[in-house]
């Protein structure tokens, strides 16, 4: 389960290069929702990992809804600034398509470590003439990198609303993804918001460890799922807004008639906004 990897392949330690033969993570994700952005290697991992967990393509496409109603919800509260990280491939209603709509003068930075969803965001993600939008390739792990070339663009002296939608399950236990939320959080300004979308361990258990196994076995990225007390934990000294915490297919605004059966798609959604 990926939009996007927030950062370099396994065990090396640097920003990826474009090859085709190895499977990447965004291309991966731009053929479960039908795009033409991918290769080989991409479709017979996105094939391996569909055998496990046949309803990836729905959790993509719920997910890009999920993001659209969010992003809309959070600029009819006045959020003007949007830091998207892990982005992946443009598509239909991308972050700055949706808050620019809104609010024309929206600014919008997208992050990535892959340099395939930079080159394409250059040449296809255009901003309004009274926003700005930005694209930084860096890595989620480098907070200190993002933050410079994100102020380019953004205030942090007023509320940024920070996407993190299908990357934190990318980073390992290891590197302590609370701490890095946390010193993320720490530099925003109060009224910022948090945006989370996770893979969970506890929604169809064996479903999502026999998806991870899968995946982890057929990408150069390792994926992660958490149950639903560690991805609430990432929120931490924040205030939780909507519903709450939630399982994605029990998120407001989607419709009986698109979940699968059974119910229960392996993700955590959830939306914060700091004090």
């Amino acid at each position: 389960m990926t939009q996007d990897s927030p950062g370099a392949t396994k065990g090396s330690g640097k920003l990826p290069g474009f090859d085709t033969g190895v499977a990447n993570a965004a291309r991966m994700w731009n053929y479960w929702i039908g795009g033409k952005d991918n290769f080989r290697a991409d479709r017979e991992a996105g094939d391996q990992v569909l055998e496990a967990m046949p309803a990836l393509p729905l959790v993509a496409r719920m997910l890009r809804r999920f993001l659209i109603t969010t992003v809309d919800e959070l600029s009819a509260v006045g959020v003007r600034q949007f830091l998207d990280i892990g982005t992946g491939l443009p598509t239909a209603d991308n972050t700055h398509d949706v808050a620019q709509r809104a609010a024309p003068e929206s600014r919008i930075v997208y992050v990535d470590h892959d340099p395939l969803v930079i080159s394409h965001a250059q040449a296809l993600l255009t901003s309004s003439p009274e926003g700005k939008t930005d694209y930084i390739q860096a890595d989620l792990r480098d907070w200190p990198a993002i933050s410079a070339s994100a102020q380019r663009t953004l205030d942090f002296s007023r509320p940024v609303a920070v996407l993190l939608i299908a990357v934190l399950h990318f980073i390992l236990d290891a590197e302590d993804p609370h701490r890095m939320i946390s010193r993320m959080m720490a530099d925003l300004a109060p009224g910022s918001y948090l945006v989370i979308a996770h893979a969970a361990s506890d929604i169809q258990a064996s479903t999502a460890a026999a998806m991870a196994q899968s995946y982890n076995a057929t990408s150069s990225l390792t994926i992660t799922p958490r149950d639903r007390a560690t991805v609430a934990r990432l929120f931490d000294g924040m205030k939780m807004t909507g519903p709450g915490l939630m399982p994605l297919d029990q998120w407001g605004g989607f419709s009986p008639a698109t979940i699968a059966d059974p119910p229960g798609l392996s993700c955590y959604c959830g939306i914060a906004r700091k004090p």
